[in-house]
C-alpha cells in the first residue's frame, strides 16, 4: 500500500507490520523519513515537518539522510551513483515525476547536462521493501560511463550504538555467523570474483539494542545479484548509519550508456522486524517462498548424487547399480555428477564438450535415464557450462572464447578457464548444447556448477571490456530463463564449488542450492545455522555421505547423526551405497521414510533456531499449521551431566501436542501428549546422550 501526502511530496509504503516513508524537499532532495514499525500518513507528515540538521563547512546536512546520494554537490558520504562523460563527472539532478505501477512507486530525476534520467523504484512485498534504480540516456551527445550505480541506500534511525551481523567463510566453510559492534567508518563486504562467492552472502543485519533470537528490532538488507558485488555499512561522524549495495566491487566502470540505452540495477531488498533475528529470518523465508523461488510451494525430492561414490571413474552399468540401491532406499531423484561427457576422465579435460562420453555411455544418457525412471526415480545430471578445459574440442576450436587479456598468461585455476559468456556466440553455443542435451534424454534435474573465480576478466577487441563483469551475469540469467521456458519440467540447482553462488538473484531462477561441498554432519550444523539467517530450508540441499568423511576430515559419525543433520533442509544422499552394509541400507531406508513424513513441515514451515551449534546441544524447530518437528543434535555430553530439555517456540500455550515419533532418540513414546505451556517453558526432554547423538521429534497439535 502506498499513501501520498505533504502536497504530493511525502510517500508512505506499508506492509503488514512495517512502514517506509520518504520526503522530497522543496530543493528536490529526496530524504529518508522512517523505516520501522507501521505508522500512518499523519505520522510521516509529522516527521517531514521536523527541521533538518544544520550543516557546517565540514559536514553536510544531507549526509546520512538521502535516499540515494549521488556524487557531486554538498555530500561527503560514499555515493550510490557515480557517472562521467569525457568532460564532466558527477550528477546534479532535479525531480522529474512520480509514477505508480502495480504497487511500485517510481521517482524519476533528471540530470540536464548528462541528459540522464534516474528512476528510483520502491515496492513492498509483505514487510520486505524492494528497491532498485534505472538509468536512461535520453540525449544524443556523448556516452555516459556508469562508474557505479548502487541499487539503494538504506538509512537507519538514530541510535546510540549498532551491532553488525554477517556471515563469512571460504570454500567448505561457508555461512559462518559473526556479530561485531559497528565502529565509525566503513565496513565493506563483497566479492571481486565474478560470482557471489563463498566468502560472504550478500546480506547484512543490524540491531542497536541487544536483539536476541526472538526479541528486539533487526534491520536486514539482501542483494539479488550473482556476480561481483559490494555492500558498504557506513557509520558517519554524526553517528548516523547508512547501508549501500549494488553490483561490482570497485568503481572502475560498469557500463557505457550510449544515447537511448537503459541500465537497470538488481533489487536490494530490506526488511525490518521486531521479532529478533528469528523473526527476521522467518520473514525473509516467507518472502522468498512467496515471491522469489520458482514453484516454492512444491517440496523438493530426496536425491542421490553419485560424485562422492565414484568421482571421475564412472560408467553406465556402475551408475545403474547405484541407482538400484538408491531406489530400494526410497530415493526419488538420481543424479549423475561429473565425468559423463566428452573426454572427462579427470579434471584436466572435457569441460565444454557437453555430449555423453561414448565409451562410458555408448547409447548416450537416454538408456540410463529410462532405467532410472523405470526404478521410480527422476533423473538428473551435472553441468558446468561457463567453464572450459584447454584440453577440449571447444577450446581447440575457439580459444578466443575465454576471458583473457592480450599478451597475458591465461590462468588455469582447477585446470580450467572461464568462458566469456558476455559474447553472444558463446551464449548461443551453450544454448544449443544444453537445449540439445535436455531434449535428447528425459532429464528432470540439472545441477549447474561454477567451480572457479574470474582471474583474467579481459575481452580482447571489445572497446569497453569491463562491461564483461555484469554482462556475464545477465547472460547467465538469460540462459537459465531460456532453458526453463523451453524445459519447464526440469528443475535446476545452483552450485558453485558448494555455496559460492547463493543469492536472491539466482534463487529466482533455481529450485534449490548446494549449500557447501562440506558434507561433514557436524560442520554442516554451523553452516546451516548461518545460511538460515536469510534463506529457507526449502532450498538448502544437504547430503548424507560416508563415514569416515574421506572428502574432508576423516571424522567418524553415526548414520543417525548424519541423517538428522541433513534432514534440516532438502535431504540428499551422496555416499557409496555399493559399500554400505545391509544394516546401513535398511537404517537409511527408515530415515528416508521418516523424512518424507516430515518434509512438508521442514521445507515449507516456519523455522525456529532453538539452540545454536556451540559444542553441546543444538536444535531447530519447524512449525506448519498443526504440525511441529524438532531436530536436535548433541555434539558431546560432558562430565556425565544430563542434557537439559529443549524449550520450544511458536506453538500455542493452551493447546496439547501429541508425540507422533521420536526418530532415533529416547525422548518419549509415540502417543504421549504434551501441554504447549510445558513445552514452551519447561522444554522437551530429548533423551540424547554421549557424543554425536541426534533425534527427530514430531508432534501434532491435538484440537480441544
Amino acid at each position: 500500500m502506498i499513501d501520498i501526502g505533504g502536497n504530493g511530496r511525502v510517500w508512505l509504503l506499508s506492509g503488514p507490520t512495517s512502514s517506509y516513508a520518504l520526503l522530497l524537499t522543496e530543493r528536490d532532495e529526496l530524504v529518508h523519513l522512517h523505516w520501522g514499525p507501521r505508522i500512518t500518513l499523519a505520522d510521516a507528515e509529522a516527521l517531514a515537518a521536523r527541521p533538518g540538521p544544520r550543516g557546517s563547512g565540514f559536514e553536510s546536512p544531507l549526509d546520512g539522510r538521502e535516499e540515494y546520494p549521488v556524487e557531486g554537490g554538498p555530500r561527503f558520504v560514499r555515493p550510490s551513483l557515480s557517472v562521467r562523460t569525457p568532460e564532466v563527472r558527477g550528477t546534479e539532478w532535479q525531480f522529474a515525476a512520480a509514477s505508480y505501477d502495480d504497487g511500485v512507486l517510481g521517482l524519476a530525476f533528471r540530470d540536464e547536462l548528462h541528459r540522464l534520467r534516474v528512476t528510483l523504484s520502491y515496492g513492498m512485498r509483505g514487510d520486505v521493501v524492494e528497491r532498485s534504480a534505472e538509468l536512461v540516456h535520453e540525449g544524443d551527445g556523448p556516452a555516459v560511463e556508469v562508474l557505479r550505480a548502487d541499487s539503494a541506500a538504506w538509512t537507519l534511525p538514530a541510535r546510540d550504538a549498532w551491532r553488525l551481523t554477517q556471515v563469512h567463510g571460504r570454500w567448505a566453510a561457508e555461512s559462518r555467523l559473526e556479530q561485531v559492534p559497528l565502529a565509525y567508518g566503513e565496513h565493506l563486504i563483497g566479492s571481486r570474483r565474478g560470482h557471489t562467492g563463498h566468502q560472504s552472502l550478500p546480506w547484512v543485519a543490524l540491531d542497536a539494542e541487544g536483539a536476541g533470537e526472538e526479541h528486539g528490532e533487526v534491520y536486514g538488507c539482501a542483494l539479488a545479484w550473482s556476480g561481483s558485488w559490494r555492500i558498504a555499512v557506513q557509520k558517519l561522524p554524526t553517528g548516523l548509519v547508512q547501508i549501500t549495495g549494488g553490483t561490482g566491487h570497485d568503481d572502475s566502470g560498469q557500463v557505457l550508456l550510449a544515447p537511448g540505452d537503459t541500465w537497470r540495477t538488481p533489487v536490494f531488498a530490506g526488511l525490518w522486524s521486531d521479532g529478533g533475528f528469528g523473526g527476521a529470518s522467518r520473514a525473509w523465508h516467507a518472502y522468498q517462498r512467496e515471491h522469489v523461488i520458482p514453484d516454492a510451494e512444491q517440496v523438493r525430492p530426496v536425491l542421490f548424487n553419485s560424485w562422492e561414490a565414484t568421482n571421475f571413474d564412472i560408467s553406465a552399468p556402475q551408475q545403474l547399480g547405484l541407482a538400484r540401491h538408491a531406489a530400494a532406499m526410497g530415493i526419488e531423484l538420481f543424479v549423475v555428477d561429473d565425468a559423463w561427457f566428452g573426454a572427462r576422465v579427470n579434471d584436466r579435460a572435457g569441460l565444454g564438450d557437453w555430449t555423453p562420453n561414448p565409451d562410458r555411455f555408448p547409447g548416450g544418457l537416454k538408456p540410463l535415464a529410462d532405467e532410472v525412471h523405470t526404478l521410480g526415480m527422476q533423473f538428473g545430471i551435472w553441468v558446468e557450462p561457463e567453464m572450459v578445459n584447454a584440453d577440449s574440442d571447444l577450446y581447440r576450436a575457439h580459444p578466443d572464447w575465454v576471458q583473457c587479456h592480450p599478451g597475458r598468461t591465461r590462468t588455469e585455476f582447477r585446470n580450467q578457464l572461464v568462458l566469456n559468456l558476455a559474447r553472444e556466440d558463446v551464449q548461443e553455443y551453450l544454448w544449443e548444447q544444453l537445449h540439445t542435451l535436455l531434449s535428447s534424454a528425459p532429464v528432470d534435474y540439472v545441477k549447474w556448477d561454477f567451480n572457479r573465480c574470474f582471474t583474467d576478466a579481459g575481452w580482447p577487441g571489445e572497446p569497453y571490456p569491463q562491461k564483461l563483469w555484469n554482462e556475464h551475469v545477465h547472460a547467465f540469467y538469460r540462459l537459465l530463463d531460456r532453458l526453463r521456458a523451453a524445459h519447464p519440467s526440469v528443475a535446476f540447482e545452483s552450485c558453485s564449488g558448494g555455496g559460492g553462488r547463493i543469492d536472491l538473484g539466482v534463487l529466482s531462477r533455481t529450485d534449490q542450492v548446494w549449500t557447501s561441498d562440506n558434507t561433514d554432519p557436524l560442520d554442516r550444523l554451523a553452516i546451516q545455522h548461518g545460511f538460515t539467517q536469510i534463506h529457507p530450508a526449502r532450498v538448502m540441499a544437504a547430503w548424507v555421505t560416508d563415514s569416515p568423511n574421506v572428502q574432508l576430515n576423516d571424522r567418524v559419525s553415526s548414520l543417525r547423526f548424519r541423517f538428522v543433520s541433513a534432514m534440516a533442509g532438502v535431504l540428499g544422499v551422496g555416499g557409496d551405497l555399493a559399500e554400505w552394509s545391509t544394516e546401513e541400507l535398511a537404517e537409511a531406508r527408515a530415515w528416508v521414510s521418516l523424512y518424507k513424513d516430515i518434509r512438508d513441515t521442514v521445507q515449507l514451515g516456519d523455522l525456529y533456531r532453538l539452540l545454536p551449534p556451540d559444542g553441546g546441544l543444538s536444535a531447530v524447530q519447524y512449525v506448519r499449521g498443526d504440525e511441529v518437528v524438532v531436530l536436535a543434535w548433541l555434539q558431546a555430553q560432558r562430565n556425565g551431566e544430563p542434557v537439559p530439555p529443549v524449550r520450544l517456540r511458536g506453538i500455542a500455550a493452551d493447546a496439547s501436542y501429541e508425540l507422533i515419533g521420536a526418530g532415533g532418540a529416547g525422548g518419549g513414546r509415540d502417543g504421549e501428549v504434551h501441554r504447549g505451556a510445558v513445552l514452551l517453558h519447561h522444554g522437551l526432554p530429548t533423551g540424547l546422550k554421549g557424543d554425536f547423538d541426534a533425534g527427530v521429534y514430531r508432534f501434532h497439535r491435538v484440537r480441544p
